[in-house]
C-alpha cells in the first residue's frame, strides 16, 4: 500500500526534561543516545532493503541540507515532494518499511523513476539507490511472517526457512535450555545457524539434526555486533552517572548480554531492574517483544528511556496499594487462597506503577502502556513494572478517529476518550498483565499446587489435568498464539473491571464528577466496538492472517460481545455509503456485557494457567476467525481508514558537560530532522 496522508504528533518531553538535575541530564542523554543506537539492529530485523532505504533518506536530507525546497524544479514538484517527505517520514516513525502496528509493508506514493533521479545527486546516494531499488516499491511481500510467496522475515534471512524448520530448531534449542529472543535463524548447506546478537563473534555450539537428517544447528555469535558494541559505550558512559548501586547493576547485566549474547545475564538485568523501583528517570531495553516473529519466539530490539511523572504516578500508587481487593471480584475468584482462589498468586507484589513521558523510544510500534519483563518466572519470583507512557497517550487522544460513533454522540465520545483509554490502559497493565498463577512442574518433580489433590477447572468442573511440565514456557506451549491471547486476557481484565463505581471513585469519578462514572463505562463499551472494528485492518484475507496480536484480540472481544453479550453492542453496516456504527445499549452493560465479557476472560484465564494450548487454540481461533459479514466490514474499514500517527521525539546533545535538548516541529520534515540529527 501506498502511503498518501499521516498524522504527526510530538511528544512533548520538554517540562519533564528540565526538572532534572544535571547529573539526572547527564545519565538521560548517554542511555538516549544508546536507545537510539539500537534502530540499525531494528531496521536488519525488518528487512532486507530497511537500512539501504533509511541510508538513503539521511543522505538525501544530509545532500540538500535539510531544505528539501532545493529539490523542486529539475528533479521534482511540490506535490511529489510532500508525497516523497511523507513516505520518507513514516519509514523513520516505523523504523522500516513496515507498519510497527499491523505488519503491513508500505511503498513511496511516487513513481520510482524519481528516485533515481534523486539518486544521482551523488555517489553514495547513487550506490544506495542500487541497493533498495528492487525492493523499495515490491509488492509482494505484502506483510511480515515466514517467507513465502506473499510475505518476507528477516528473521530468516538468506535462504527459504519454512514453518516446521523453524520447529525443529526449536526443539533442538528447548532440549538444550537455550532462549531464543536474540536469535535470527539462518538456513545453510550443512543445516542451520542460529545467530545470536552479540559483541562477540565465534561459533558457540553445534548440535546434530534428529532423526538422522544429515547436517547440524550451529549457535554463531556476533549478529548485529558492532552496533550493541556502540550501545554498550554509551550504556557505560550512563553508568559513571546512574542514581544508585542497583541501576548500575542493571546496566552492567544488560552490557554482559549485550557483549556476550547471554540470556541469562539478560534474565539477570530483568530482576535487577524489578527491584529499580521508581527511579526519576526510567528506561526499557533489549530483545523484548515477539510480536513480529511468524513464530512467537524471536524478539525485535526495543530501547525506551523515559522521565517519571511524580503527579500522575502518585495517582496510579494509589490503585496498586488497593489492587488486591479487585483481584477477588475477578471471574475465577473462589473462597480459598486469601478469596482470590488457586490460580491466582498468593501474594499480589504489589509492582512498581509509574507514569511516563518518553524521552528516546526506538521501537518499530510506540506503546501507550508497557508490562515487564516477559518471562513468567521472573514475574512471579520477583514481580513487574507497568508504566504508562503519558506523552503517547495524549498524542493518542487528540487523533483523528475511525468515523464508527454516531454523529450524535462523537463530541461526547472524544470528550471522555482519554480518561476512559488511559484508566483501561492501566488496569490492562497492572491486574491484566499482573494477575494469575501458572500451574507448573518443576525440573525436579516439585508441583506449585497439590499435584495429589489438584485444583477444579471452573471451565468443566474436573481437577485441571494440564499443566507447565518441566522446561516448558508459556511462549514455547501456545507459539504463535501467545501473544495475542496475552494482550487479549489483559484487554479483557481492563474491560471487565471498568463498570465497579468503587474503582472508579478511586480514579475521582463518581455520580457527580465532571465526567460521571456510568458515562466512561459507556464510553468504554463504545470504544471496544470501534477498536473490535479497527482491528480489522490488520488482517490479510489473503493469507488469513493477523499481522497484529492487539488487532486479534479486540476483534475476538468485538465477536464475543455481539455473539453472548445479548444485544449490548450492536454493528450496522451500511454497504453502499461505507458506513459503519456501533451503538451500545446502556442498560446491559451490567446484566449481558460484563458476564459476556467475563465468561471469554474465565476461558483464556484457565487455558493459560493450565498449559492447555490446544483447548485454546480451538477456542480462540474460532473466536477471531474473520469470515461472512466480517469480510464485509472490513473492506468498510479500510476505505474509512484515517491517517496513521506517527511522532516527533527531541533529541538530547552534549557540549562539554552541559546536556541540551533539541524539540521537532510536528511535521514530516520535522520527523526527519530529527532522525538527521541523531546520527545514528
Amino acid at each position: 500500500m501506498a502511503v498518501h496522508a499521516v498524522q504527526v504528533f510530538k511528544l512533548g518531553i520538554e517540562a519533564q526534561f528540565e526538572r532534572l538535575t544535571d547529573t539526572e541530564k547527564r545519565y538521560s542523554h548517554h542511555m538516549a543516545r544508546a536507545a537510539w543506537l539500537g534502530t540499525r539492529i531494528i531496521l536488519r530485523q525488518v528487512s532486507p532493503e530497511a537500512s539501504s532505504i533509511f541510508d538513503f533518506i539521511i543522505e538525501l536530507h544530509r545532500s540538500c541540507s535539510g531544505n528539501w525546497n532545493l529539490l523542486i524544479g529539475n528533479e521534482l514538484d511540490s506535490v511529489e515532494l510532500q508525497a516523497l517527505l511523507t513516505y520518507m517520514a513514516t519509514f523513520l516513525s516505523n523504523v522500516g518499511n513496515y507498519y510497527g502496528s499491523g505488519d503491513q509493508k508500505f511503498i513511496p506514493n511516487v513513481d520510482k523513476s524519481l528516485l533515481h533521479k534523486l539518486a544521482a545527486r551523488s555517489t553514495v546516494l547513487e550506490k544506495l539507490y542500487q541497493n533498495m531499488s528492487r525492493d523499495v516499491d515490491a509488492l509482494p511481500p505484502f506483510h511480515l511472517g515466514f517467507p513465502s510467496d506473499t510475505a518476507q522475515s528477516s528473521y530468516y534471512p538468506g535462504d527459504t526457512v519454512s514453518e516446521s524448520d523453524a520447529n525443529t530448531v526449536s526443539k533442538i534449542l528447548e532440549q538444550n535450555a537455550i532462549f531464543a529472543e536474540n536469535t535470527r535463524l539462518q538456513k545453510t548447506k550443512d543445516g542451520f545457524d542460529v545467530l545470536i546478537a552479540s559483541v562477540e563473534s565465534g561459533v558457540a555450539a553445534q548440535f546434530p539434526l534428529p532423526n538422522g537428517q544429515k547436517g547440524h544447528v550451529r549457535l554463531v555469535k556476533g549478529d548485529h555486533s558492532s552496533d550493541l558494541q556502540r550501545i554498550c559505550a554509551e550504556l557505560k558512559e550512563a553508568s559513571t552517572y546512574a542514581a544508585n548501586e542497583l541501576q548500575r547493576n542493571v546496566i552492567s547485566a544488560y552490557i554482559e548480554s549485550f557483549e556476550t549474547g547471554s540470556l541469562d545475564a539478560y534474565r539477570k538485568s530483568q530482576r535487577l531492574w524489578v527491584g529499580d523501583k521508581a527511579p526519576r528517570v526510567e528506561n526499557i531495553f533489549g530483545f523484548v517483544e515477539p510480536y513480529r516473529d511468524p513464530q512467537g519466539i524471536r524478539a525485535e530490539f526495543e530501547a525506551l528511556v523515559a522521565i517519571s511523572d511524580d503527579m500522575e504516578t502518585l495517582l496510579l500508587t494509589k490503585l496498586v496499594d488497593n489492587s488486591a481487593r479487585f483481584i477477588r471480584r475477578l471471574p475465577w475468584a473462589t473462597p480459598e487462597n486469601d478469596g482470590k482462589g488457586p490460580f491466582e498468586k498468593s501474594l499480589f507484589e504489589p509492582p512498581d506503577f509509574s507514569s511516563i513521558h518518553a524521552l528516546a523510544y526506538c521501537s518499530s510500534i510506540i506503546f501507550p502502556g508497557i508490562n515487564l519483563p516477559n518471562y513468567n518466572d521472573i514475574r512471579q519470583e520477583d514481580g513487574f513494572k507497568n508504566v504508562i507512557i503519558s506523552n503517547r497517550m495524549i498524542a493518542e487522544s487528540q487523533a483523528m478517529q475511525y468515523p464508527f460513533i454516531e454523529e450524535s454522540e462523537a463530541e461526547q465520545f472524544k470528550k471522555h476518550r482519554f480518561q476512559a483509554y488511559y484508566w483501561w490502559v492501566v488496569l490492562h497493565e497492572l491486574l491484566g498483565h499482573g494477575t494469575g498463577q501458572m500451574m507448573v512442574e518443576s525440573a525436579d518433580g516439585v508441583f506449585n499446587f497439590d499435584a495429589e489433590n489438584p485444583p477444579i477447572n471452573p471451565l468443566d468442573g474436573k481437577p485441571i489435568s494440564t499443566w507447565y511440565k518441566p522446561g516448558q514456557t508459556w511462549t514455547g506451549q501456545f507459539g504463535d498464539l501467545a501473544t495475542t491471547v496475552d494482550e487479549c486476557r489483559a484487554e479483557l481484565v481492563g474491560a471487565y473491571l471498568m463498570d465497579d463505581p468503587e474503582l472508579l471513585a478511586l480514579f475521582g469519578f463518581t455520580d457527580s464528577s465532571d465526567i460521571c462514572a456510568e458515562d466512561l463505562t459507556y464510553n468504554l463499551y463504545l470504544q471496544l466496538g470501534v477498536d473490535g472494528l479497527r482491528g480489522l485492518s490488520n488482517y490479510n484475507v489473503q493469507s488469513n492472517n493477523w499481522g497484529q496480536s492487539h488487532s486479534r484480540a479486540h476483534f475476538a472481544i468485538l465477536k464475543c460481545l455481539l455473539q453472548d453479550g445479548g444485544g449490548v453492542i450492536t454493528v450496522t453496516h451500511n454497504k453502499l455509503e461505507q458506513s459503519l456504527k456501533v451503538r451500545v445499549d446502556r442498560s446491559k452493560i451490567r446484566t449481558h456485557g460484563k458476564p459476556a465479557l467475563g465468561n471469554m476472560l474465565l476461558h483464556l484465564h484457565m487455558f493459560r494457567c493450565t498449559a492447555d494450548a490446544q483447548g485454546c487454540r480451538t477456542y480462540y481461533e474460532k473466536l477471531s476467525r474473520v469470515d461472512g459479514e466480517y469480510i464485509e466490514w472490513r473492506e468498510t474499514v479500510l476505505a474509512t481508514k484515517p491517517p496513521p500517527l506517527i511522532f516527533t521525539q527531541a533529541n538530547t546533545f552534549l557540549d562539554g558537560d552541559t546536556v541540551t535538548l533539541k524539540e521537532y516541529e510536528p511535521t514530516v520534515e520535522g520527523v526527519i530532522a530529527s532522525w538527521a540529527e541523531r546520527q545514528v
